[in-house]
């Protein structure tokens, strides 16, 4: 599958680039993609959530009555998680959300999210998106001139870019990866992808010798 190379003005640059059939053209496996766009979600979970259990609640230990001879049932100090203010029986404690995949099952999920990207026809190449300084201007010209306004747009960088990330900003519905960065999460959220040329290769080097494992 080849694509036509735009300029960074939307215009084309006159020439075309094929892109990787190991990574483009596999045949998607939707439960690898499942399994790490959750691994991704699960990253993103704090895990900080807390609450005091009943040794941890601040307070008397003197038994609240008699055990007997009250006519109410039988009651320890005011830290029981059967009184209010008590203790939470089995309450949440801080913890790790991770899901541990493999490197092959993660690099599998992202082509097989970039092979349904190209199947839809969802992705555009510029040559290079290089501003001197942050121009949210000229990037939005771009998206205008590509049709991709209001749209949800995944703009990959083939290196570290603070001058393109900063440009995005105050775009809405534009998020900028570099492409080593990229997760199947990332991929599927956007509507169409906008690759720098480079980006492309940097895919093939990472991830073409082992996006044909079964996972």
């Amino acid at each position: 599958m080849t694509l036509d190379v735009l300029q960074h003005n939307g215009t084309p640059a006159g020439r075309t680039v094929a892109l990787d059939e190991a990574i483009f053209g596999i045949d998607p496996n939707d439960h690898v993609v499942w399994l790490d766009v959750r691994r991704t979600q699960a990253a993103a979970r704090q895990g900080n959530h807390k609450t005091k259990e009943r040794g941890e609640v601040k307070g008397s230990n003197r038994k609240l009555y008699r055990q007997k001879g009250t006519g109410h049932a039988r009651a320890g100090n005011a830290a029981s998680p059967l009184r209010r203010g008590g203790g939470r029986i089995f309450g949440p404690r801080p913890h790790t959300y991770e899901i541990r995949l493999s490197k092959k099952v993660k690099r599998k999920a992202r082509c097989s999210a970039l092979s349904y990207k190209a199947q839809q026809e969802a992705i555009r190449v510029i040559d290079t998106l290089q501003f001197e300084d942050p121009n949210t201007r000229a990037l939005q010209d771009l998206i205008t001139s590509l049709e991709l306004k209001s749209q949800p747009i995944l703009i990959v960088t083939a290196s570290h870019s603070p001058v393109v990330f900063r440009s995005s900003k105050n775009l809405h519905r534009v998020v900028v990866r570099e492409a080593r960065n990229v997760s199947a999460e990332d991929i599927l959220r956007a509507n169409t992808l906008v690759c720098e040329e480079d980006a492309l290769t940097v895919w093939s080097h990472l991830w073409a010798s082992t996006s044909s494992v079964d996972a």
